[in-house]
């Protein structure tokens, strides 16, 4: 059960999503839109940010999708160009890109594919939130959710390089509330819990620590994180600046509009 006044209107904002092609990516550019933002989609897969971009569209909305690659950084300039020739300078960002791979203890993962991880969930995001940044200050204010994971804070075996990139996201939003808050900049960490997306499909089939061994039924719908990420860019949020912000805590759900418990 949820209440949609809970969200804030977001008309003459910007939104730069990124991992937009599905899962939580595309239920926040769907709540963003609906909300009155215009939105940027990025991902790796064209054809499924191009598709959702066309809904939004289609729904009213000013939407646009720019594919490539958050683990190349110096692509990250190249889309800050693209989203702000279409739509204007980001006036919030959603650092949700993210891979959970390789899954496996410490002697067993490629050196490689550690470093790939790394890369995405941390530098990429990193390269992103440099690109967007100088806009941001410029206009006095910005809006940044770091998508992050309670595997910034717990250990969880087989999570080695995931548990790794997101602490190092974790201290990524401490920084930027400490160095440029005080210029209107409002950063937010926030863990979104077990979510039903296709990572969740991955972490199940690896049967490697407790959370794989979760039924899918007991994750919440990307609907619900998307919600909390909309409110976040709102003025209710003002008090959690600089915060690592779970939705499992019961004041934030109540705040948001999801009133109902659950696993999310």
């Amino acid at each position: 059960m949820t209440e949609p006044d809970a969200l804030p209107r977001l008309d003459g904002q910007v939104a730069l999503v990124t991992g937009a092609s599905r899962g939580i990516g595309a239920a926040a550019a769907r709540v963003l839109a609906a909300r009155g933002a215009a939105v940027a989609l990025t991902a790796r897969s064209a054809e499924a940010i191009e598709a959702i971009a066309q809904e939004l569209r289609d729904a009213g909305g000013q939407a646009v999708a720019i594919a490539g690659d958050i683990g190349d950084v110096g692509w990250a300039e190249l889309l800050m160009q693209g989203a702000t020739e279409e739509l204007g300078a980001p006036t919030i960002l959603v650092n949700n890109a993210g891979m959970v791979g390789p899954i496996g203890r410490l002697l067993d993962c490629d050196p490689a594919d550690w470093a790939r991880n790394v890369t995405v969930n941390l530098l990429g995001a990193y390269a992103v939130l440099r690109a967007v940044l100088p806009g941001m200050v410029e206009a006095g204010g910005g809006t940044v959710v770091n998508v992050s994971s309670g595997a910034a804070e717990n250990v969880y075996e087989g999570w080695s390089a995931y548990c790794a990139g997101k602490a190092g996201l974790a201290m990524l939003t401490r920084s930027l509330h400490l160095e440029y808050g005080g210029q209107g900049i409002r950063a937010f960490g926030f863990r979104p819990g077990t979510v039903d997306t296709e990572m969740q499909g991955e972490i199940r089939a690896s049967g490697i620590n407790p959370v794989s061994q979760m039924p899918r039924e007991a994750h919440a719908p990307p609907e619900h994180p998307a919600r909390v990420i909309a409110w976040l860019c709102g003025p209710e949020a003002q008090d959690l600046l600089g915060e690592e912000l779970s939705i499992r805590d019961p004041e934030l759900r109540r705040q948001v509009g999801l009133t109902v418990g659950g696993q999310s």
